[in-house]
């Protein structure tokens, strides 16, 4: 019997609406830029060495604590956007008055397919879920497991009213029991406004799956968010490329810019941004301030879990970029400061 956590398959319909896209090309989804995603066979026996070796660096000493969600400060109306960081790439926002939700993987395991768990830094992230307000808006920017997660879709979607997503993700929502008319898919660039939200896609050089036969056949991106007062980008997964560039010049300069910033690795270089880069794709971009995401929450490379952070910030302190590094669940807006290692 077929797992529920691979979520849908890409039938020959859905290939059908697929390949309208321009971004779809010898049966696949493709990069803006040639893009290389396999490892030789002879590697991998090493690398699954260093993914097992040195945990004591690769994963913190205690459970990483989660500051209690603060309905009453989130909601509290006339204020500029809040948000709270939950680890990895998992972002609640509130912004005009709505409450958004991104790549809400809360669930203990990231891989949870796989012979061996990829655990989790913090403990019972899932209940978060029941302490958080309606949902008006969750999105999805790809399918990987550590942003789209099974358990955490079934407690959301009973208070979550819509979803934009990645062109492709939408059939594992479905199979998972969220009403199809709820949920918008988008292509690069493509553009919607939600409650006097203005929100686009984005490009990113990355891929997506959750099994061995659906690789490339769903979008992978980013979200960019604009109101009459600020503009909000989410980069998403993925490595350096031009399209950072683009992104700002079509759509920046950008108050705050989430910056996707761990889980790299030399093999992969193409695929997941290093500390530097990221900073740097910030600049490209017109962000004014960053923060990078995409670690704190799971050992999924082989660098320290401490590494992507000590590295962004020496990085941006280098390039002059303003900051911002809250701990985990802390309610924060643009221009609060949060420079303390709370990590170390």
């Amino acid at each position: 019997m077929r797992s529920k956590q691979f979520g849908g398959k890409p039938t020959k319909e859905l290939i059908g609406e697929y390949q309208r896209s321009p971004n779809w090309k010898n049966g696949q989804f493709q990069n803006l830029e040639e893009t290389k995603l396999s490892i030789d066979l002879y590697k991998i026996p090493g690398l699954i060495c260093k993914q097992l070796s040195d945990r004591d660096k690769r994963e913190p000493a205690a459970p990483l604590p989660v500051a209690p969600f603060d309905r009453s400060a989130f909601l509290a109306p006339g204020q500029g956007p809040r948000f709270a960081w939950y680890g990895h790439s998992a972002l609640l926002m509130r912004i005009n008055g709505r409450t958004l939700l991104i790549d809400p993987m809360l669930g203990p395991n990231a891989s949870p397919i796989a012979p061996i768990q990829t655990k989790r830094f913090s403990q019972d992230t899932l209940a978060l879920i029941d302490d958080f307000p309606e949902i008006d808006l969750l999105l999805l920017t790809h399918d990987h497991y550590d942003h789209l997660d099974y358990a955490s879709i079934q407690k959301l979607k009973h208070k979550t009213k819509k979803y934009f997503t990645a062109l492709g993700v939408k059939r594992h929502l479905v199979s998972w029991g969220v009403d199809p008319d709820s949920v918008t898919e988008f292509d690069w660039w493509d553009h919607r406004v939600f409650d006097e939200i203005s929100i686009t896609f984005t490009p990113t050089r990355h891929f997506s799956g959750r099994g061995l036969t659906d690789r490339a056949k769903s979008l992978w991106g980013g979200w960019v968010f604009q109101t009459g007062r600020e503009k909000i980008w989410f980069s998403g997964d993925g490595g350096y490329g031009n399209h950072f560039r683009e992104i700002g010049e079509r759509l920046g300069p950008f108050d705050f810019a989430f910056m996707e910033c761990g889980q790299y690795d030399e093999e992969w270089s193409q695929i997941h941004l290093f500390p530097e880069e990221s900073v740097q794709a910030a600049l490209d971009g017109g962000a004014k301030k960053a923060m990078p995401v995409h670690w704190g929450g799971f050992t999924l490379a082989p660098h320290r879990w401490t590494d992507p952070v000590e590295r962004f910030y020496n990085a941006s302190a280098s390039a002059k970029l303003p900051v911002s590094f809250p701990p985990l669940g802390k309610l924060f807006g643009p221009s609060d400061n949060w420079t303390e290692k709370w990590w170390s």
